[in-house]
C-alpha cells in the first residue's frame, strides 16, 4: 500500500515523499512550491522540476539524512522496521534533522512553534550516555524524533546556560552531543584538540567543548545550522538553516561515501563548490585549507559527508550558498587499528604517509588551483599549526601524544616540500 510524507523546508511545504506499492521511494515537488517566487531545491541533486524523482535519483539526499552502519541497524531493530527502508525510518525519526527539512505524515500540520524540551539532570544525562549504544539517537523514546547522519553515537540536544535538554516534538536543537567510547582511547580529547587547533589557525570551525559526567567523557559540538534570530522587543528565536553534505549534493548514497567505493573525489568537491558557492573565491580557499589541515593532523576519515553546503535566504529570492564550518575532524592516524588510507585521494595517493610534492601538484591541477599557490599554502598552514599548537591546553597523555604526532607530520611535510 502506498504511503506518503509531507516534506517541509523551514515551515514551507515543498513536496511529497512517497513509498509506492512496490516499496520504492519517490519524491515530487509540490506545484505550489515550484510556483513560489524564490523557490529553491531541497538539494543540488534534486533540481526544481515537475517530474518525479525516482528512488535512484533521490536516495542520495533523503537516505543521507539518516544514521549509518551499525547505528542504523540498531535503530531499525528498536523501531521494528527494515534497516534498508529509508522511507520508514524518515517516517519514524525525521522530525529534527540536519538542515531545515522536516517530515510529517501526509495532511498533518507541522508541530507548533512553542517547542518543548526535557531538561536533563546530571544523573539523567549520564543515563542517556549509557543508553546511546543500545538506543542510538534515543530513537523510539516517547516524544523524541530526530535524525543525524553518521556511524558514531550521538544525540541532538539544546544547551541553554548550564542546562542540557532533549528536544521534543521536532523542536530544534543547538548542539550535538558525542560521547566517548571504549573503542578509541581519548577520542573526545582528540577531536576537541583538532577542532580547537583548526579554529586557532583561522579555519571557520564548529565550536566544541569537552565535558564529563559521572566519569564519562563527551563532546558538545555547537550546530552551525542553528541560529538565534533576534526579533525587535522579543526573545531571540531559535531557527534552522538548511544544509546538505557533499554526498547529498552530488546524489551519492551514504554507503558509498569513500572514494574507493564510488564516493566523491577532491576534484568533484572543488568542482561542486566552484559551481554553487555564492562566494567561490572565499570558499575554495577555505576548502583548500581544510584539506591541508586534515592531511597534516592525520584525519584520514575526511570523506564527502564531512564537508557540507550551508544555505541562507531560501525563499527570499536572495539565497546564498557557502561552505559550512569544519566539523568531524580528528587525528585518526593516532589509532593503529584505523585504516591508513585517506577517504579521498590526494593527488592520486591514498596513503598520507606516501604523499610527495608531485601529488600536491596533481591535486592542484585536479582542483583547478595554481600549483605554486597550493605548495605555498601547505607551508603556511603547517607553520600556523606549529605556532598555535603549544598554546592549546593538552589535558592528558593522549592529547600530548597527538600533539607530538601532529608536529612530526608537519616536520615531515616541511622536509618533503623544502628538501
Amino acid at each position: 500500500m502506498a504511503k506518503t510524507l509531507d516534506v517541509y523546508l523551514h515551515s514551507e511545504f515543498v513536496g511529497h515523499l512517497t513509498q509506492d506499492n512496490g516499496g520504492q521511494m519517490i519524491f515530487q515537488y509540490a506545484e505550489s512550491w515550484l510556483e513560489r517566487p524564490g523557490a529553491a531545491p531541497l538539494s543540488q541533486s534534486l533540481p526544481l522540476r515537475k517530474e518525479r524523482f525516482s528512488r535512484n535519483e533521490c536516495r542520495g539526499y533523503f537516505g543521507g539524512i539518516l544514521p549509518e552502519e551499525s547505528k542504523r541497524e540498531i535503530i531499525a531493530r528498536n523501531l521494528g522496521i527494515s534497516a534498508r527502508n529509508d522511507y520508514a525510518m524518515l517516517e519514524q525519526i525525521g522530525g529534527e534533522c540536519a538542515g531545515a527539512v522536516t517530515f510529517v505524515s501526509v495532511g498533518e500540520p507541522l508541530p507548533e512553534s512553542d517547542y518543548r524540551y526535557r531538561t536533563l539532570s546530571s544523573e539523567e544525562l549520564a543515563a542517556v550516555l549509557r543508553e546511546l549504544p543500545k538506543r542510538p539517537l534515543l530513537a523510539g523514546e516517547e516524544g523524541i524524533r530526530l535524525s543525524l547522519a553518521g556511524a558514531q553515537d550521538k544525540v541532538a540536544v539544546r544547551v541553554d546556560g548550564g542546562e542540557i535538554s532533549l528536544p521534543l516534538g521536532g523542536a530544534p536543537s543547538t548542539h550535538i552531543l558525542k560521547p566517548g567510547g571504549d573503542r578509541f582511547e581519548g577520542v573526545v580529547a582528540n577531536e576537541a584538540l583538532c577542532m580547537k587547533l583548526a579554529a586557532a589557525i583561522g579555519i571557520p570551525t564548529a565550536k566544541v567543548e569537552a565535558r564529563s559526567v559521572e566519569g564519562m567523557e563527551y563532546l558538545l559540538v555547537e550546530r552551525y545550522d542553528r541560529i538565534y534570530r533576534a526579533d525587535l522587543g522579543q526573545e531571540p528565536v531559535l531557527e534552522r538553516l538548511h544544509q546538505e553534505d557533499f554526498c547529498q549534493a552530488l546524489g551519492i548514497v551514504s554507503e558509498m561515501k569513500y572514494q574507493k567505493e564510488g564516493g566523491p573525489s577532491l576534484k568533484q568537491c572543488f568542482a561542486l563548490l566552484r559551481e554553487v558557492s555564492s562566494t567561490p573565491v572565499i570558499d575554495l580557499s577555505r576548502l583548500l585549507d581544510e584539506v591541508i589541515f586534515n592531511y597534516l593532523v592525520g584525519n584520514n576519515d575526511a570523506h564527502g559527508k564531512n564537508f557540507s553546503l550551508l544555505y541562507r535566504g531560501i525563499g527570499t529570492g536572495d539565497m546564498r550558498v557557502s561552505l559550512s564550518p569544519l566539523y568531524d575532524s580528528l587525528s585518526t592516524v593516532y589509532y593503529p587499528e584505523v585504516s591508513r588510507s585517506m577517504a579521498m585521494k590526494l593527488g592520486g595517493q591514498y596513503s598520507s604517509e606516501k604523499v610527495m610534492p608531485p601529488n600536491f601538484e596533481q591535486f592542484a591541477e585536479e582542483a583547478g588551483l595554481a600549483k605554486p599557490m597550493v605548495r605555498r599554502r601547505v607551508l603556511e598552514v603547517m607553520e600556523k599549526i606549529l605556532s598555535a599548537l603549544p598554546a592549546l591546553e593538552q589535558v592528558d597523555n593522549t592529547t600530548e601524544a597527538i600533539a607530538r604526532l601532529i608536529v612530526g607530520r608537519c616536520d615531515h611535510a616541511k622536509r618533503l616540500l623544502l628538501g
